[in-house]
């Protein structure tokens, strides 16, 4: 798939190793890195960007402003915005459609199979859900994409990673992503574009394939791709004016590399601190682990199947006492859906806290800022130290059923191990 993406964006020697310039679909920038190609589109001498309509500004890391800084930065993404005439401009509480830019942009139809889609963002690799080629870049190289619409590319080797066999309860596309990471370790796919594939990926559906892909990165990845298939096809139908073609890899597709992980009958896994390569079981995490926050969203899992399972390790309990939960739809489009199914009178009543669609504390921002000594679970896609506030807390990585049973136990626990409501103690 890599190779017909690159191809097909006019690349002409697709050997890896070889550059060649792609001609891009979209490019986005947020309100942190925009503000620095735009510095770098002034030194440039570029008056205009290459299509307004290619063009996506998502305020989403410092959104709502914590200080006057913040609120510069994003004062000054409107402006070019409504100066460069970019409609495709969101941001929390000025736009009725706003939210994380990795959940919006395929959310508002931006997305496609096959597409070249730099970001100003390392996760937006994320795209790769909808067999679109989405990958992270410097500012400078956003600013060039931003007045050329193209920039260099390096062709990445690829990897064929096939999750073979059927994975157990309480298990997700989060945990099929911590296996492999947990594998290969951090650095282990460094500029390779990762494909995934496998029984346990087409049984995924999008918020699950979301998940994978998003933290291919983690692993060093320059992206991570599925293959759009007949579930990309009919998520995308009511997102698009016409439905999209479907993409896989041409028969006989030759790969650098491949890695085959069996998850038959695999539970859910948690990332330790403070790697998202340290890699357990969470059976295997140290027993009576108290957790003072729970954090539920971010670019990979603040989407409504996220939510629903979170609902449901909470619904007939309440978060345990010294212990917070702090819930994060990833889309104010999946804010609405989770009021209107009930979801967010779930939470509520549990003790938890919604938030807006921000990426605040998965970045240590704003919005849930760890103390000295603190120990969180989250399923953001991060946990180095200091990544989500003090440089003494820590920060485990798992799913959202996971995170929801750690909420009402108060400590790391498996989520079979939260008693249904009324069954005995």
């Amino acid at each position: 798939m890599t190779a017909q993406i690159l191809e097909r964006h006019g690349i002409e020697d697709g050997r890896p190793g070889a550059f060649g310039l792609a001609r891009c679909d979209l490019v986005m920038v947020n309100e942190i890195s925009g503000v620095l190609a735009l510095e770098a589109l002034a030194q440039m001498g570029a008056q205009r960007v290459f299509d307004p309509s290619r063009v996506a500004i998502v305020c989403d890391h410092f959104v709502p402003a914590k200080d006057v800084r913040s609120a510069d930065m994003i004062s000054r993404m409107r402006r070019f915005a409504r100066e460069q005439g970019i409609e495709n401009f969101w941001e929390a509480g000025g736009t009725r459609e706003a939210g994380i830019e990795h959940t919006l942009l395929p959310e508002q139809g931006l997305v496609r199979p096959g597409d070249f889609i730099p970001g100003g963002d390392s996760h937006t690799c994320t795209y790769g859900a909808f067999a679109a080629f989405g990958t992270g870049m410097g500012s400078t190289d956003m600013a060039a994409a931003l007045a050329l619409g193209e920039v260099w590319i390096k062709v990445p080797e690829t990897e064929r990673v096939q999750f073979a066999g059927t994975p157990g309860a309480f298990t997700t596309g989060k945990d099929l992503i911590l296996a492999y990471i947990g594998r290969v370790g951090v650095a282990g796919a460094t500029y390779r574009a990762l494909e995934f594939d496998g029984p346990a990926v087409s049984a995924l559906g999008i918020d699950g394939r979301l998940a994978l892909c998003n933290m291919a990165v983690e692993a060093g990845a320059k992206t991570g791709l599925v293959a759009a298939d007949a579930t990309t096809v009919a998520w995308l139908a009511e997102r698009l004016d016409a439905p999209p073609a479907p993409l896989a890899p041409a028969p006989g597709a030759v790969y650098e590399h491949h890695t085959t992980i069996d998850v038959d009958g695999m539970g859910p896994l948690l990332a330790m601190p403070s790697s998202p390569g340290n890699v357990v079981a969470v059976g295997d995490a140290p027993a009576g682990t108290h957790v003072d926050q729970v954090y539920v969203g971010n670019c990979s899992n603040g989407t409504m199947t996220d939510l629903r399972q979170l609902a449901e390790m909470l619904r007939g309990h309440t978060v345990a006492r010294g212990t917070r939960l702090i819930v994060v739809p990833a889309t104010q489009r999946i804010y609405r859906q989770a009021l209107a199914e009930g979801l967010v009178e779930v939470i509520l009543e549990a003790g938890g806290m919604m938030s807006p669609p921000t990426c605040g504390a998965c970045y240590g921002g704003q919005n849930g800022i760890l103390g000295a000594g603190e120990t969180a679970i989250a399923t953001t896609n991060r946990n180095f130290r200091g990544r989500m506030g003090h440089r003494d807390s820590r920060v485990f990585l798992a799913n959202a059923y996971v995170a929801g049973a750690a909420a009402v136990a108060g400590e790391i626990v498996a989520p079979g191990a939260v008693a249904p409501p009324g069954a005995p103690a």
